[in-house]
């Protein structure tokens, strides 16, 4: 219930941030890098016959009226801008040229966003966002997902740097400390850990195992003993460091560990 309840909350907090214009993927950001994919809508003033909506061909170009094939991968708007007021001068088409680009799709630049989420799958970005962005617009993590994702981002030599973080910790940090994820990182949601209970409970199987989970916490979750259920002489079993697995008497206020398997006796009195 706790895991969902944050996750709604994620959800309606990115809603919120969208709303406000504070979180937008696709919103105009001046320092954005234009790329193959990217669709612009090219405007100069005064000049209505010469509005243009141009997708950004993997040679980085786009074809305009007057001037034909202009570069503008690898620049920001207001260079591009700038480049296609120049080639409209230069050729003599127009003394002066005012002209405006906007970004209508932003498509150049993608962060995948993969594991247990709602929505898994690359993500179009307008500036650094954080990790928990991007989750946020992947729909949230899954009822089974962890809140320890992993990060693998491109590092200045070109080679990938992976890192565990934790996502509530990352939402903790605030807008000015929290990661932030750029053009070809992956976040990868694992599932979360598990243990599995067995015997006299009410609905046994296998759960999510969240961080100082006791016995007695296993229990509820669980749906508590049945009748002829007893808590003295809980057993678990669990997995050693070189494959074997052994059992151990536990109590109500033990730590579990992942993968571990409650076994519920029966009562004799």
């Amino acid at each position: 219930m706790a895991r969902h309840l944050a996750t709604q909350a994620l959800r309606l907090l990115v809603a919120v941030l969208l709303a406000l214009g504070l979180l937008a993927p696709a919103a105009a950001q001046d320092d954005y890098k234009l790329g193959a994919g990217d669709v612009l809508r090219v405007t100069v003033y005064d000049q209505p016959d010469l509005q243009t909506d141009a997708e950004i061909s993997e040679a980085g170009t786009i074809s305009l009226p007057l001037i034909g094939e202009a570069a503008v991968g690898g620049k920001t708007r207001t260079e591009a801008a700038q480049a296609i007021a120049d080639g409209l001068k230069r050729g003599g088409f127009l003394k002066e040229a005012n002209v405006m680009v906007r970004v209508l799709e932003y498509r150049s630049q993608q962060v995948a966003v993969l594991g247990e989420v709602a929505k898994p799958g690359r993500y179009a970005i307008s500036r650094p966002s954080s990790v928990a962005e991007m989750i946020g617009i992947a729909g949230g993590i899954t009822a089974k997902g962890s809140q320890l994702v992993t990060v693998t981002q491109n590092g200045a030599n070109g080679e990938a740097k992976r890192q565990e973080v934790n996502l509530n910790d990352q939402i903790a940090a605030g807008a000015g400390k929290a990661l932030l994820l750029r053009a070809g990182d992956t976040v990868f949601v694992p599932g979360a850990p598990q243990f599995y209970i067995y015997g006299e409970v009410r609905q046994p199987g296998g759960y999510v195992l969240t961080p100082g989970m006791t016995v007695g916490q296993a229990l509820s979750l669980g749906g508590g003993l049945t009748q002829r259920g007893t808590e003295r002489g809980i057993r678990v079993e669990r997995r050693s460091a070189d494959g074997s697995v052994k059992i151990y008497s536990i109590r109500g206020q033990d730590p579990l560990q992942a993968n571990d398997v409650l076994r519920v006796p029966e009562s004799w009195f």
